[in-house]
């Protein structure tokens, strides 16, 4: 299946698949024309020797410099590779792929400029390989300037730009656009494995399905929140749950009682997210633009991608309670006070193993890291000083999205321990009948990491598990 670039319609799950299952790509022939038609406006701007940002004049303090028709070709070259001072480890093929792409779903848009033949270029490299090398630090997200950098030197391998071309390939946010948006999609499936550990845990603590009313989402008319408990309910179908008598508690502690409502305000703050996130991957991040209609190039901000990063932050923000209640709940299942089981799950009551009570450290462990990286970052300002004062505002989009995908790490480590421990609970209440789908979930989680029986070990290696949640197991 081919993914056709028209610059207007690129959806969040058409990335996904070309830069995770390598999809190919290609422009519309309506793309082509529209591009033909602007890069026509720009060679007559050209020829009116008109100053112009970055097509007759340097960028920057360097604004007021003039750069002649015979020194454009220089000026480009000397663009990209001055501004490849990123830093750090190297970005994963899938960032660089999804990077490449939303480059040329933007130059299909037809407001950069360029000639056809710079994004079929582009299109070549990420059909054909080999990618580039692009560094992860280094850019405020006013423009991902290093990064863009890196990625253009990758791939124009002795390709001679034209004026204005050097620029067009820089200035713009296509790296923090495919790092956020690849984070984005990893959090839905991740907010569908918490769904399943939330049910499972329900379960191993014979909860009271109360929360799941009806009532609760008429009261409450939040998409999110409707949506959960759809699925909750549809997970918990047919579980002794429903049973007349079956929960220990009238109210179960917060964690366990507001399930739906925090899952559901999680995904209220996604689905906005996804919203921004196909926004940003088919809107004009250049500067300056083409204004065919005018027959000018007009200096614009659309750089600045703070609807993104600003959204970013929030989805962390929201994400945050979600994994701490999930701590929280597997805890509580290790606690014989609150589940009414042994201590720590051990197989009978009066054991001096710790059977599954270390996985406690594990998880508060890992909940801390993840909350400590919900700090809003959209906020922050690196420097004023240069160029001139001139560049005195930050996104700091590429942090955001950054630190959400090392979020979402962490939280599969999390609920990985979570499924686990809500596994070994429901075995020792005797494995009752459980729901539908939790009934699936209990059945993948015990084909990877078997029952801790007196003696064994704890469970060592958890990736089995954490692999089961990346690969969309929990989503269906």
């Amino acid at each position: 299946m081919t993914v056709v670039l028209t610059g207007d319609d690129l959806a969040l799950e058409q990335l996904v698949r070309v830069a995770r299952g390598g999809e190919t790509v290609e422009i519309s022939p309506d793309a082509v024309a529209r591009m033909e038609m602007t890069r026509a406006v720009v060679e007559r701007v050209l020829e009116r020797d008109l100053m112009v940002y970055g097509l007759t004049t340097g960028v920057g303090a360097r604004k007021r410099v003039r750069v002649h028709a015979d020194e454009a070709e220089e000026f480009n070259r000397r663009l990209i590779l001055n501004h490849r001072v990123g830093q750090g480890d190297l970005a994963s093929d899938e960032v660089v792929r999804g990077t490449l792409l939303r480059l040329a779903n933007g130059f299909a848009k037809g407001m950069s400029g360029v000639r056809p033949e710079l994004a079929e270029l582009v299109i070549r490299a990420l059909n054909e390989g080999p990618l580039p090398r692009v560094r992860t630090l280094g850019s405020t997200g006013q423009s991902d300037l290093p990064q863009m950098a890196d990625l253009a030197h990758g791939f124009l391998d002795g390709f001679v730009l034209a004026a204005k071309e050097g620029l067009a390939l820089i200035n713009n946010n296509a790296f923090s656009s495919a790092s956020a948006a690849l984070a984005v999609a990893d959090c839905a499936r991740l907010l569908d494995a918490l769904d399943v550990a939330g049910a499972l845990d329900l379960e191993a603590f014979a909860a009271n399905l109360s929360i799941l009313h009806p009532a609760v989402a008429e009261t409450r008319p939040y998409d999110g929140l409707r949506a959960t408990l759809a699925r909750l309910t549809d997970l918990l179908a047919g579980s002794y749950l429903w049973d007349n008598g079956a929960a220990r508690n009238l109210q179960d502690p917060l964690t366990f009682r507001c399930l739906p409502n925090v899952h559901g305000a999680a995904r209220d703050a996604l689905a906005f997210v996804m919203r921004q996130v196909e926004i940003e991957l088919n809107a004009s991040q250049d500067n300056p633009i083409v204004v065919a209609g005018e027959e000018r190039l007009v200096s614009v901000a659309n750089f600045d991608i703070l609807p993104l990063a600003a959204a970013l932050d929030f989805l962390r923000i929201a994400l945050a309670p979600v994994l701490t209640s999930a701590d929280e709940r597997l805890i509580k299942l290790l606690q014989a006070p609150l589940s009414g089981l042994p201590e720590g799950l051990a197989v009978r009551d009066g054991l001096a193993e710790d059977s599954l009570t270390q996985f406690a450290h594990a998880s508060q462990a890992l909940t801390a890291e993840a909350r400590l990286l919900a700090q809003p970052v959209s906020f922050e300002l690196a420097s004023s000083t240069h160029p001139e004062g001139i560049e005195d505002r930050t996104t700091m989009a590429p942090l955001a999205a950054r630190r959400l995908a090392q979020m979402i790490e962490l939280g599969e480590r999390l609920v990985s321990i979570e499924l686990v421990v809500a596994a070994q609970a429901v075995d020792l209440r005797n494995r009752p009948v459980l729901g539908t789908g939790t009934t699936r979930a209990y059945g993948l989680v015990r084909d990877r990491v078997p029952f801790t029986d007196t003696g064994d070990p704890v469970p060592q290696d958890l990736e089995p598990v954490r692999e089961l949640i990346r690969s969309g197991a929990f989503s269906a």
